[in-house]
């Protein structure tokens, strides 16, 4: 039998269709590109949601207003953003997490002085693991169909409106018909191909991109964006340039190394390229807010690698990670070990440590510590290198994903010019760069996946009744009066 809603991916947005579709009295069919064992996609490494909240709430402390949010993200995507389905994403995340509480999801308990996640950012207990499979019991238990190891390489679609999709089923061809779909297959990120088409040759005539590490998933390659870009001529939004990029552990694995890869010490002492010279204001805003630059401007560098270096001072004030530091008494012997040249990266670390001005250190807020007459500064955080033993790790650019995607609008329908199609949705990373123009900020892509996934999968339900779309407001409406909330939906 074909369904009424078809959803074409496995990950948080997917699941949240699907979800929504089901809720409102549609057949539902999830088709996950990957084996069950690795079901999920990126979502399966989160950690949190970024979440509004005008008060204590549950899991979160003290306050997140909007517009506290709105500024935050803001300033990471330098106005690369679609303020209207920003605010709407902003607004959806106040009222959630109830909803996800009923399909099996847990939180864990407020985290302290943890440089104000506490504030901002609601945990998963378990992580993003246990979230996702939190969302396929309940998808599960709830009637909807789900095959695993089912990729989709093309769409049937006539006028802007979606007929049938065609997929491989144990290595055999397939036509799915439906009345409706929901595009959540991520973004390109894994496909090494298309990364070097997007980054292209470097004045040497090397590919930068080949020396990226994926944080996520293997399986997202694009394949069903670039038909509908190129093929079906959707309405795109985004640089493929562009892209969710954290500085990992260069030995971390191409894929799926997930958040134990990430380098967290970097506002904790300066970070050298190969040439021992520092390129970046290390300390120039709370790390959560900051980590997700750092891929990039590595991958800026000669060579596409960093290091970074710290001493004795910062240990026991970050998330370590999976792979240990490299180690030595002194820090001619560390630049040695990491393969720097020793007399430029004692230049540098002496110029550094005479720039750094004394103050009241507090890596908890934004303290009084800097440097002065150093170019690149360090705003905050800046105490001399000095006490051994000294670490060291070297830095590659770890793409989470990319931004290039579709254009929607608080509908969530996928556009082609001047017309949304009436019954084909999207969510999740193949249309975040509508509200991620560059940059990231910590949970926001959870946020976004939530926000868009629910949307679309009760409008792809709406499709099969026969009634018009709602906006994302219409949902945020229904949460707070769920919850009891009066405040009004702006």
């Amino acid at each position: 039998m074909n369904p009424d809603v078809l959803v074409i991916g496995g990950g948080n947005a997917a699941l949240c269709a699907a979800l929504m579709a089901r809720e409102a009295g549609a057949s539902v069919l999830l088709l996950e590109a990957a084996p069950r064992d690795w079901r999920g996609g990126n979502s399966s490494h989160t950690r949190n949601l970024r979440c509004m909240h005008d008060a204590p709430q549950d899991v979160l402390v003290e306050a997140y207003p909007e517009e506290e949010y709105w500024q935050d993200l803001l300033k990471v995507t330098g106005g690369r953003t679609d303020e209207h389905l920003a605010r709407l994403v902003i607004r959806h995340s106040a009222g959630c997490r109830p909803w996800m509480r009923g399909h099996g999801v847990h939180f864990q308990p407020p985290l302290s002085g943890a440089l104000h996640v506490a504030r901002t950012n609601a945990f998963f207990m378990g992580g993003g693991k246990a979230l996702v499979n939190a969302y396929y019991r309940s998808a599960e238990a709830r009637g909807v169909q789900v095959r695993y190891e089912s990729p989709v390489d093309r769409l049937e679609i006539e006028n802007g409106r979606f007929v049938a999709a065609h997929c491989t089923v144990n290595g055999r061809p397939e036509r799915i018909v439906a009345r409706s779909c929901v595009l959540a297959a991520g973004g390109f990120e894994s496909n090494r191909d298309w990364l070097r088409e997007a980054w292209g040759r470097n004045a040497r005539g090397e590919w930068p991109s080949d020396n990226f590490l994926i944080r996520g998933t293997a399986y997202n390659q694009g394949v069903l964006l670039r038909h509908m870009l190129d093929e079906q001529g959707a309405e795109r939004i985004g640089d493929p340039t562009q892209a969710h990029m954290v500085a990992i552990d260069a030995r971390a694995p191409l894929y799926d190394g997930g958040i134990c890869t990430r380098i967290d010490c970097v506002s904790l002492g300066v970070v050298l390229n190969r040439e021992g010279e520092r390129f970046y204001d290390e300390g120039e805003d709370f790390w959560p807010k900051r980590y997700a630059i750092w891929g990039r401007l590595v991958a800026q560098q000669p060579g596409q690698i960093g290091y970074s270096i710290i001493d004795s001072q910062a240990i026991g004030r970050f998330m370590p990670p999976v792979f240990p530091g490299v180690v030595a008494d002194t820090l001619p012997e560390l630049a040695a070990r990491l393969g720097l040249p020793v007399e430029r990266f004692m230049q540098t670390l002496d110029a550094y440590n005479a720039a750094c001005r004394a103050g009241s250190f507090d890596h908890t807020a934004l303290d009084d510590c800097h440097t002065e007459g150093l170019v690149p500064p360090k705003t905050h955080w800046a105490r001399p290198i000095v006490r051994a033993p000294f670490y060291g790790y070297a830095l590659r650019p770890g793409v989470t994903f990319t931004y290039l995607g579709l254009r929607t609008d608080d509908t969530a329908a996928v556009r082609f010019g001047a017309s949304a199609s009436p019954n084909l949705f999207v969510a999740g990373e193949m249309m975040a760069g509508n509200v991620l123009g560059q940059g990231y900020t910590a949970g926001v892509g959870m946020s976004i996946g939530t926000a868009f996934g629910r949307i679309a999968g009760h409008n792809a339900a709406q499709a099969v009744l026969q009634r018009p779309p709602q906006g994302l407001a219409a949902l945020i409406a229904e949460d707070r009066q769920a919850q009891g909330d009066v405040h009004a939906v702006a």
